[in-house]
């Protein structure tokens, strides 16, 4: 690829609702990691241009050279990686995750998850139905009524979609033998601070330098409680066997 090449690229990989977004402010905020954020997901695959390309890893690179990319696989990740074969005149054969080296030279891996996927599900559509996806600290929680906004076919739906996301960014680890930084949402919100250093370490980065402090406030509360236990217990009823 033609253009200044950063030094070092690293994906974040994730699904909804594991801290992508918070962990992205946190790394932005060090001044070493880049400027990660999903730099895909304003572009379409099908008109994106080599120069599109450039471009916007030129935009995301800080003075360090270190280009940081948040991405969630979606249906248009096959698009993506075509899109890259074709712009980086690549052969049709070459595996994903080579083709995604290409594309992101020097790459390394972050994947963030979440343990408890029924919270994650209630995290989701509770985002989906208030339009309230992050909250900065000091910052008035957005009005709207939740209540009677339960659902759970739609969460249910979520509770399955977060699974499968995650054995597509899987399947894709395997595929080219990456072994990512694996980052648990319950273990990051304990030990952020301990969490954004280890992921310096990874990248090889300096790891002796301020850290913002949390740029989200929490947003589960007690409705957010009701809404898990009320899920735990439907998708449980009438089984001989309850686990939780």
């Amino acid at each position: 690829m033609e253009g200044p090449q950063p030094d070092l690229c690293y994906t974040i990989w994730f699904s909804q609702r594991t801290g992508s977004t918070l962990l992205c402010e946190a790394l932005g905020s060090t001044g070493v990691a880049g400027r990660p954020a999903e730099w895909l997901n304003d572009r379409d695959p099908r008109t994106t241009t080599l120069r599109d390309l450039q471009e916007m890893l030129r935009a995301g690179t800080t003075q360090g050279g270190v280009f940081g990319l948040k991405y969630g696989p979606d249906q248009r990740f096959g698009q993506w990686i075509q899109t890259f074969r074709r712009e980086l005149a690549l052969p049709p054969e070459m595996p994903r995750p080579d083709v995604w080296q290409a594309m992101f030279p020097n790459s390394r891996h972050l994947y963030m998850t979440r343990r408890n996927k029924v919270r994650l599900a209630v995290s989701w559509w509770r985002a989906i139905v208030s339009g309230e996806w992050h909250r900065r600290h000091g910052q008035a929680p957005q009005d709207g009524d939740l209540q009677g906004r339960y659902s759970f076919d739609a969460i249910n739906h979520l509770f399955a979609e977060c699974s499968l996301r995650e054995a597509a960014i899987e399947e894709f680890f395997a595929e080219g033998g990456i072994l990512p930084l694996t980052l648990v949402y319950e273990d990051f919100i304990r030990d952020y601070e301990g969490t954004v250093r280890a992921v310096l370490t990874h990248l090889d980065l300096p790891t002796r330098v301020p850290v913002a402090p949390p740029a989200f406030t929490r947003l589960a509360d007690a409705l957010t409680e009701e809404w898990v236990q009320r899920f735990r217990e439907e998708r449980q009823a009438g089984w001989s066997n309850t686990f939780w």
